[in-house]
């Protein structure tokens, strides 16, 4: 199985006034396709840093991020806006949802940026909140819906352009243990039956029981994998 993600000794220094803050370094990583990876580790152990390079919202200081054959760190900003929309679906702790959209218009959102027709978006659309669940929700604002409900509408959004990558940064953090649950399985469904790859960050034992691959920040350093 060839490997989607390809961190090679990574390194991520931030400034404050003339003070260096080391948050990884010389980070190797690879993640097959068709992966479900779970990243965790201690507050301020550089999860999100890691999650953030991955999915090219952040820079690194040295190193390379091969992701798909494309090394994003060469990219321009524009190129990289336009890969980020293109290849990366990303699921938030609080949903991010637009309050004044419906479940319908803030999945259609990403397919703004596509070529697709106005029938090939409904399709596309419907069908994402269908395998969500949601199917009899659409026409619901954010604030008509349960946390859950609202994670499920973000998770159809991340899914919807059909992305490479599937990033999550702690998608059970801000739920129940049973709608926790749901989306724990909607996840699992994603990478198993849609072989979705997908690189999550949580603190939740039980959210990474999930995934096919557990590996353990420790100040910027990986220390250790499960399963």
């Amino acid at each position: 199985m060839s490997a989607l993600v390809q961190v090679n000794n990574i390194s991520k220094v931030y400034y404050r006034g003339s003070i260096e803050i080391p948050v990884l370094q010389n980070l190797s990583l690879e993640v097959p396709e068709g992966e479900f990876l779970a990243l965790m580790g201690p507050s301020g152990s550089g999860k999100t840093t890691l999650l953030n390079l991955i999915s090219g919202i952040d820079r690194p200081t040295s190193g390379s991020l091969v992701i798909a054959g494309t090394d994003i760190a060469k990219l321009s900003e524009s190129q990289l806006a336009k890969w980020r929309s293109q290849n990366i679906g990303f699921i938030f702790q609080f949903y991010n949802l637009i309050p004044v959209l419906t479940a319908y218009e803030n999945v259609e959102l990403p397919l703004e940026l596509t070529n697709l027709t106005k029938k090939e978006k409904k399709q596309r659309v419907e069908a994402m909140l269908n395998i969500v669940g949601l199917g009899d929700r659409m026409d619901h604002y954010p604030k008509q819906l349960s946390g859950g409900q609202q994670q499920r509408v973000a998770i159809a959004r991340a899914v919807v352009t059909d992305p490479t990558l599937i990033i999550g940064d702690e998608p059970t953090g801000d739920l129940d243990r049973k709608s926790a649950e749901e989306i724990l399985v909607l996840m699992d469904r994603l990478n198993k039956e849609f072989k979705k790859t997908i690189v999550m960050v949580t603190h939740d034992p039980h959210a990474a029981e999930r995934a096919q691959t557990v590996l353990h920040l420790e100040k910027g350093e990986l220390i250790s994998g499960g399963k």
